[in-house]
């Protein structure tokens, strides 16, 4: 599984015009379910989502999770991080998981995330439109495999 985190101070993500997720000081978190993810990889994603240090300390370092800050996580699906982009002009789907499998994987990083901190999310599947304030900017990439 992949996650493209990024540190906000606020996100937020809309479906034919209205908002249905969003945060305030906090992660957003891009994930991609790939072909051969299990149960067990998106529990260890969401983990090194909700510990990874991204946040400032008091002597400006980042050494602090998200957890420990008590941020929001807003959790947003998007199966194009999985994309395979080696060679061509046009990306290849392929490695990405099938729809079913996607959604049953999201909403298990969902729940498993929800257990921990307040979680938002977008829609499976649906047109977004998703809205941020990168802070710093600080974004990173993460895999779980």
């Amino acid at each position: 599984m992949i996650g493209l985190i990024q540190r906000v101070s606020r996100a937020d993500v809309v479906v034919e015009g209205e908002t249905i997720g969003a945060v305030n000081r906090g992660v957003l978190a891009l994930i991609a379910v790939e072909r051969g993810d299990t149960p067990a990889l998106a529990e260890r994603l969401v983990e090194r989502i909700l510990s990874y240090r991204i946040f400032e300390d008091e002597a400006g370092k980042m050494n602090r999770s998200l957890l420990d800050i008590g941020g929001e996580l807003l959790m947003v699906s998007q199966f194009t991080l999985a994309a395979d982009t080696n060679s061509g002009t046009r990306a290849s789907f392929t490695p990405a998981a099938p729809p079913e499998l996607g959604r049953a994987l999201f909403d298990h990083a969902v729940m498993a995330a929800g257990r921990r901190v307040p979680v938002a999310t977008g829609r499976f599947g649906a047109h977004m439109q998703v809205s941020l304030c990168n802070d710093g900017p600080v974004t990173f990439w993460l895999t779980a495999r």
